[in-house]
């Protein structure tokens, strides 16, 4: 199973958006619009091979460091 279908909470807006994920390319990182509010999500994907499960880390990505 490489694709599958999850939905998530906009941590913008907390709006349900529904994402389809491929796992064939690996690991990935990246950003996907939110389709309520349009502010980006930051979605880190990380395939564990060992446990055999998928690990998603979304976040809004506008922590600042100072």
């Amino acid at each position: 199973m490489d694709t599958f279908e999850k939905t998530i909470l906009c941590p913008h807006c907390g709006h349900h958006v529904h994402f389809t994920f491929d796992a064939s390319n690996g690991d990935q990182n990246y950003y996907e619009d939110c389709a309520a509010c349009c502010n980006a999500i930051h979605i880190d994907m990380h395939l564990d091979n060992v446990h055999q499960k998928i690990e998603l880390k979304l976040d809004a990505d506008d922590e600042q460091i100072y």
